[in-house]
C-alpha cells in the first residue's frame, strides 16, 4: 500500500462511495489507501509505503495461511468480515501451535459501496488486530464494476512461528485418543442466518468469532504432546472430524450429549431444520489428544475465556473405512458423514 498527501481533497467517509477511481493506481488510490487504511492500521511496517513488508522472523519453524471472506450480509450480531477476516486466518496459523505474527489484507471493493460501511469494517479489523496482536503489515486494494461484485471481499494471509519440537497435524490422531471441543458450537452459523433472514430469537444469538491463539497457547503449555488441532469452519463439527479422520486414517467415536451446544442455538437449528453439527463456527477448536493428557488439557481449556465450556465429547477408535459415529441421546448410533453440499452458504 502507498499513499501521496500532497493534495487536498478528503475523502467524504460519511456519503461518499467507492468508484472505479480507488481501484486505478492514482491520486483517489492513495487518498482511500492513506485516509482510510493507512489511518486504521497503522503499523509502522504499513506506513512505510512499500509494497511487500520485510522483517525477521524469531527462530522457529514458520507457518503461513490464506483465508478468503466472502460473507453475507457483511455485518452480523457478534461481529463484521472485518474482524472476521483476522480471526479466521489467525486461526488457522494458531491450529498449528504457532504464534502468528503478521497479517496482509486484501480487499476487493465494489463499485458504489459506501464509503462509510468501508470505513467501519476497517477500523473493525483493525481493533481485532490490535486486541489479537498481530498487526497487517501490507496489502492491496482492487475495485470492480458495479454489479460484478458483492460489495467487500476479503483475502488475508498470516504468518506464524511454531517452536522447535512441536508438532500438531491432521494426520497424528491414533485410536485411544481423547477428542475435545472448546465451548458451544454452531454459534456463528445461526447468527449469520438470523441477520440474513430476518429473524428473531427470544435469546440473542452471536457469533462466537474470536482470535484463538492464546487459548492454544495456554494448552500447548500444558499439554505439549496435542495431536491435532482444528477450527470447525465451514461444515462444522461434523466435516471437520471427518477431514481429521481420513487424514489419519482412523474413526471417531462422538457422544450427542457431551456435545456443547446452545439451547437457542439448538432450537433454532430445528426450527429452520438444520443440524448444529454441520453448522460453522470462527471462536471454537477442536483438539485430539492422548487420553492420559485430556483431563489435563481441558482444566486448562475451561480456565481460558474462550475454553470456558469445553468438554470432552468422543475418542478415535480404530477404523478401516474412517467413519465418525455417534451415539445419539436417545442411545442409538449414526453415522456422522460429510456435509453433501452447502448447508449454509457465504457464511464466512
Amino acid at each position: 500500500m502507498t499513499s501521496d498527501r500532497r493534495f487536498p481533497a478528503r475523502l467524504d467517509l460519511a456519503s461518499g462511495t467507492v468508484d472505479m477511481s480507488h481501484g486505478a493506481g492514482g491520486r483517489a488510490m492513495a487518498q482511500l489507501i492513506g485516509e482510510l487504511f493507512q489511518r486504521y492500521l497503522d503499523h509502522a511496517l504499513l506506513l512505510q509505503g512499500n509494497d511487500q513488508a520485510l522483517f525477521a522472523p524469531p527462530p522457529g519453524r514458520l507457518v503461513m495461511s490464506t483465508d478468503g471472506h466472502v460473507i453475507s450480509p457483511l455485518f452480523f450480531p457478534g461481529g463484521d468480515i472485518g474482524a472476521l477476516a483476522v480471526h479466521g486466518t489467525i486461526n488457522d496459523v494458531a491450529m498449528a501451535g504457532a504464534r502468528p505474527l503478521y497479517l496482509a489484507a486484501g480487499f476487493i471493493l465494489e463499485e458504489g459501496f459506501p464509503l462509510a460501511d468501508l470505513e467501519r469494517i476497517v477500523a473493525s479489523m483493525a481493533r481485532a488486530a490490535k486486541h489479537a496482536g498481530v498487526p497487517v503489515v501490507t496489502g492491496d486494494t482492487k475495485v470492480v464494476e458495479r454489479g460484478k461484485g458483492d460489495g467487500v471481499f476479503i483475502t488475508t494471509t498470516a504468518i506464524g512461528v511454531v517452536p522447535e519440537g512441536l508438532l500438531i497435524s491432521g494426520d497424528r490422531a491414533t485410536p485411544g485418543d481423547a477428542i475435545l471441543v472448546s465451548g458451544t458450537l454452531g454459534d456463528h452459523g445461526v447468527a449469520i442466518l438470523s441477520r440474513r433472514e430476518g429473524l428473531d430469537f427470544e435469546t440473542a444469538i452471536e457469533s462466537d468469532s474470536a482470535a484463538l491463539h492464546e487459548l492454544v497457547a495456554d494448552m500447548v503449555a500444558a499439554v505439549p504432546e496435542i495431536h491435532c488441532l482444528r477450527d470447525p469452519t465451514r461444515g462444522g463439527l461434523a466435516t471437520t472430524l471427518n477431514e481429521l479422520a481420513h487424514q489419519s486414517g482412523v474413526g471417531m467415536q462422538i457422544d450427542e450429549s457431551a456435545i456443547p451446544i446452545r439451547p437457542a442455538v439448538a432450537a433454532a437449528c430445528e426450527l429452520l431444520g438444520l443440524d448444529p453439527l454441520y453448522v460453522a463456527n470462527e471462536g471454537k477448536l477442536i483438539a485430539i489428544c492422548a487420553p492420559a493428557d485430556a483431563r489435563r488439557l481441558l482444566q486448562t481449556m475451561r480456565a481460558h475465556p474462550l475454553g470456558s465450556a469445553a468438554a470432552i465429547i468422543g475418542e478415535v477408535v480404530a477404523d478401516p473405512h474412517r467413519l465418525v459415529q455417534m451415539t445419539t441421546s436417545l442411545g442409538g448410533s449414526r453415522i456422522v458423514d460429510w456435509l453433501a453440499g452447502e448447508q449454509l452458504p457465504r457464511i464466512c
